[in-house]
């Protein structure tokens, strides 16, 4: 891949953790382009199935990766996901995995009405880590970071965290 004028950030982890949050922030400050994998895969239809169960789709990750190699050539993007295995290492600099208290984030499950089944298994994947674990089994562990993201000053420290990185990251 050519250098790139800017980084490509990954921010992943659990639903309702905070990632939205957090890139419609660093977004603004950073100038990046913010691309939400849910809203992509709708609206291009690169959906492959439903999951009943989980009352979600599920993506078919080949025709998304076609669509974004392009975009991620150009550099200075913000990819938002709630997995992130099945992306090649090459697309990003470097990745956020958000974190969040089980409590917390039980309430903000509740609040989008999550059924149980999809509420207990999104909790049980942050209490036994699984994004996190997916990330660095993936990645080189030295561009995997994790964040917590549970009040506003959280967010807030979150963006002067990857604006430090980005800082350094132009230096380099």
């Amino acid at each position: 891949m050519p250098a790139l004028k800017k980084p490509n950030i990954l921010i992943t982890g659990t639903p309702g953790v905070g990632k939205s949050t957090l890139c419609d922030k660093l977004a603004e400050k950073l100038n990046f382009e913010w691309h939400d994998i849910s809203k992509i895969a709708k609206e291009n239809d690169f959906i492959e199935s439903y999951d009943e169960d989980y009352e979600c789709p599920v993506i078919d990750e080949e025709k998304l990766l076609d669509y974004l190699e392009p975009i991620i050539t150009r550099g200075g993007n913000i990819i938002e996901y709630h997995g992130c295995d099945f992306f090649p290492e090459r697309f990003f600099d470097i990745i956020y995995v958000i974190r969040c208290n089980n409590t917390i984030l039980y309430d903000r499950l509740k609040e989008r009405n999550y059924n149980e089944k999809k509420l207990r298994s999104n909790i049980e994947c942050e209490i036994f880590q699984t994004i996190l674990d997916e990330a660095k089994d993936s990645y080189d562990e030295s561009i995997v970071f994790e964040l917590k993201c549970e009040t506003t000053d959280d967010v807030d420290n979150n963006v002067r965290t990857v604006k430090e990185w980005y800082s350094n990251w132009k230096r380099k």
